[in-house]
């Protein structure tokens, strides 16, 4: 299953980019970032069998764990795409949130974009990794 991050905003060459790159490099699923302009620009199609998650502060925060059996759930039943949205200042409207399957919420403080992307890159690092049973993922 394919992890695709959409963004809005231009993240350029700075240490949330490298942190992001970092996570990203250490998933063995096949993933993909796209960024879009903060205003206009199309997001990718979206193939028939994917899932649609929108990181929004109204969204619903899930442990490691429960986001880790969430993809795994997907990917067992065959959805070929999970992308996840990071919207621009203004977050997304009424409109959006009706059309995503999962809204996700890494705590109800807004989180500037290029955080959220390295907190998205590292959660899902750490979803696979759970789902892999690798060690990085130690619960206390």
């Amino acid at each position: 299953m394919l992890l695709h991050i959409v963004a809005r905003g231009r993240i350029g060459r700075s240490p949330e980019a490298e942190l992001v790159d970092r996570y990203l490099k250490r998933i063995v699923w096949p993933t993909r970032l796209s960024e879009l302009p903060d205003r206009g620009g199309r997001e990718p199609d979206r193939p028939a069998q994917g899932r649609r998650v929108l990181l929004d502060e109204k969204g619903e925060m899930l442990g490691s764990a429960a986001f880790a059996a969430t993809l795994g759930r997907w990917r067992d039943d065959g959805v070929r795409e999970a992308r996840f949205l990071i919207g621009a200042a203004d977050g997304f409207g009424d409109a959006e949130r009706a059309e995503a399957d999962l809204l996700l919420s890494f705590g109800r403080a807004t989180w500037p974009h290029l955080l959220a992307r390295a907190l998205l890159a590292e959660q899902l690092f750490r979803a696979t990794s759970i789902l892999a049973n690798h060690p990085y993922h130690r619960e206390g």
